[in-house]
């Protein structure tokens, strides 16, 4: 399920530093994070629901994707964004 336009602006905010910045790799998985929890959350009552199960995956293995880059790139700000969104024990 797509998350709304003014969540979607505070996490751009939020991570981004300024409302125009979402290209920024942070900014990219916290609106990931965000869409995965509201997915996971409708396939919770709706688990016959086949086509979001696979769009909840390909947005997991986009994220896992952009994590490993910023991992590689640089831990700290890798460090940041785990502790931030409470993604990893």
């Amino acid at each position: 399920m797509a998350i709304s336009k003014q969540l979607k602006a505070k996490l751009v905010k939020e991570f981004g530093g300024n409302e125009k910045n979402t290209g920024k790799t942070e900014v990219q998985i916290a609106i990931l994070s965000a869409e995965i929890k509201s997915l996971t959350q409708h396939l919770i009552n709706n688990h016959k629901d086949y086509t979001s199960k696979r769009g909840l995956y390909t947005k997991v293995s986009q994220r896992k994707s952009l994590l490993s880059y910023l991992k590689n790139v640089d831990i700290e700000r890798y460090r940041e964004i785990i502790k931030k969104l409470e993604i990893r024990g």
